[in-house]
């Protein structure tokens, strides 16, 4: 089930032709995908400390329709994991007047072991270690958890 973050569209979120700058959608993006692994139990310092940091590696972004100042959208997230190092966020920003969809993201993402500068190989089992509540990112349930 998709996790959702509300935002409102802010003044400075906006561009010359009065509608939200392209690179503010990527912005909302990453917030909510942020909030939606804070709200799973992600401690970023633990993280951190432990030596793995969350890396892009690829995004794309289809605009759809425009947000104006003071539209207030829903982006959903889920969390897929196609392949052993790769996480696949998908997310979709809706605007809440009419239920529109905004704005579509795709980001493919992996989990960089910073003392060897590389992907970890298995990027859900570390996410696993690190959030509390794994369903509320799609990871898989486990035997241990059943």
């Amino acid at each position: 089930m998709p996790h959702s973050t509300r935002i409102t569209i802010r003044s400075d979120d906006i561009d010359s032709n009065g509608h939200v700058r392209a690179s503010q959608y990527y912005n909302y993006a990453v917030h909510a995908r942020w909030i939606a692994l804070s709200q799973a139990g992600l401690s970023v310092k633990q993280l951190a400390a432990a030596g793995f940091s969350p890396v892009e590696l690829d995004v794309s972004i289809r605009y759809l329709h425009e947000l104006m100042l003071g539209d207030e959208i829903d982006v959903n997230t889920r969390f897929e994991y196609p392949s052993p190092k790769v996480v696949k966020v998908i997310q979709s920003a809706i605007r809440r007047s009419d239920g529109a969809v905004a704005a579509e993201l795709i980001s493919l993402t992996g989990l960089m072991n910073l003392t060897e500068r590389k992907l970890v190989d298995n990027a859900a089992a570390v996410w696993r270690r690190f959030v509390r509540h794994p369903s509320m990112v799609d990871l898989p349930v486990t035997d241990e958890q059943s």
